[in-house]
């Protein structure tokens, strides 16, 4: 359970820095009006200052930007904090009804949860678990993340009992060398 709030509360905070940076950027551009010259010597043309949802839409096209930039660079839920899916979903807390950013999601799901199953069987356990818990912040009830996640659950089993095996060949060999 901590594990999946340092999850929710890293991606909020990413969210938060993410919005942060691009108020910045809205304000050193556009200030509270951005002076242009005319083609008249000497006049300027004054533009209104954006408005909030301006921000938000120009939020979104930079997160939708970096989401396919980490698609075509094969960076679909890895590593932490730099994602497509990361960016999909906090696209997703601006606008809930972002058809761009759901539909990439849809998409992406299968080769996603192909890329967890391969974190599964190389044994980057942890990984896993961080890319499933990923993932259901987008489809919390998919029969496929209940399998990884039975999938994960057994790999754990398996190497808990593989550590066991190993400390107690340990005992045995320091037990036999008193």
């Amino acid at each position: 359970m901590s594990r999946v709030r340092f999850a929710v509360s890293h991606r909020y905070a990413l969210v938060l820095v993410s919005l942060l940076v691009l108020a910045a950027a809205g304000i050193y551009r556009h200030g509270l009006a951005v002076a242009h010259p005319s083609e008249d010597a000497g006049s300027t043309s004054i533009e209104p200052a954006a408005t909030p949802v301006d921000d938000a839409q120009s939020g979104t096209a930079i997160l939708l930007g970096l989401a396919r930039d980490a698609m075509r660079d094969g960076r679909l839920v890895a590593p932490a904090g730099s994602n497509a899916y990361e960016f999909y979903l906090s696209v997703l807390q601006l606008e809930p009804e972002n058809r761009s950013a759901r539909e990439a999601l849809r998409e992406s799901f299968p080769r996603a949860a192909a890329e967890i199953e391969q974190a599964i069987n190389q044994k980057q356990l942890e990984e896993a678990r961080r890319e499933i818990d990923l993932l259901r912040e987008f489809d919390r009830d998919n029969f496929t993340l209940a399998l990884l996640g039975g999938k994960l659950s057994a790999a754990r089993n398996i190497v808990t009992k593989q550590h066991e095996a190993e400390a107690a060949r340990m005992r045995q060999t320091t037990a036999a060398g008193i």
